[in-house]
């Protein structure tokens, strides 16, 4: 009978001390976490957090963020016009320097003709540096030759923006689109001119940055501008 009493004791120990280690020592895992969220209203961001359920720490965090707009004492109403273009940090930056302290109330025109405003200047940028390399005698005569097709594309360019001013002052929408539309066709002759000629443009910074402003100005133009 005390044997019997005896090995229950020792059962009822080895349990208990069983029981108490598995309390003490939880299973150590680990998981991964993976968060997206897009709005229409924000750039999206996207980002991966590793957790260790271990430790409770975690791991390592990575950010991917999307360009944001400059949006420091910019007016709201600009925001909006050019959030809704295909460049629209380059649609506001293009049109702040223009401001400068006077009030100004941002409406679909007003920007347009401001866009347009920077885009002729940049025109003149690439018309000035078009001009000093073909009377550079080190430019390739193949160069000068793409150089003064560019030149005829560039002044066109500065053409079709006057009637572009012309046709907001009259209220007529059909000619604002038109001319900004023949715009990407005087942009496109010049870089051509350079394609076919397997020639890489001197201006093709500039380039790209007239291109990107006619894209602006057509998206306003066509879609904003009405009377």
């Amino acid at each position: 009978m005390g044997m019997n009493h005896l090995i229950l004791a020792l059962v009822s120990l080895s349990c208990l001390f069983s029981f108490s280690t598995s309390i003490s020592t939880p299973p150590s895992y680990s998981y991964h976490y993976s968060f997206s969220h897009s709005s229409s209203s924000a750039p999206s961001a996207a980002f991966n957090v590793h957790f260790s359920k271990s430790s409770g720490t975690r791991m390592d965090q990575t950010f991917n963020k999307l360009p944001t707009l400059p949006t420091n004492n910019v007016d709201p109403g600009l925001q909006q016009i050019c959030k809704d273009t295909d460049h629209p940090e380059e649609c506001i930056s293009n049109i702040v320097p223009f401001l400068g302290h006077s009030k100004f109330v941002a409406e679909p025109v007003s920007v347009l003709k401001l866009e347009i405003q920077a885009m002729d200047n940049k025109v003149k940028e690439a018309i000035d540096k078009a001009t000093k390399l073909m009377q550079d005698h080190s430019t390739q005569k193949m160069t000068a030759s793409c150089l003064e097709t560019c030149l005829d594309s560039y002044k066109s360019i500065l053409d079709s923006d006057k009637r572009v001013l012309d046709a907001l002052s009259l209220h007529d929408v059909y000619q604002v689109s038109m001319e900004l539309s023949s715009n990407i066709e005087n942009v496109q002759t010049c870089e051509d001119a350079f394609l076919e000629a397997n020639i890489k443009s001197p201006n093709i910074q500039m380039d790209s940055a007239i291109r990107k402003m006619i894209s602006n100005t057509l998206a306003i133009g066509v879609d904003k501008v009405h009377f």
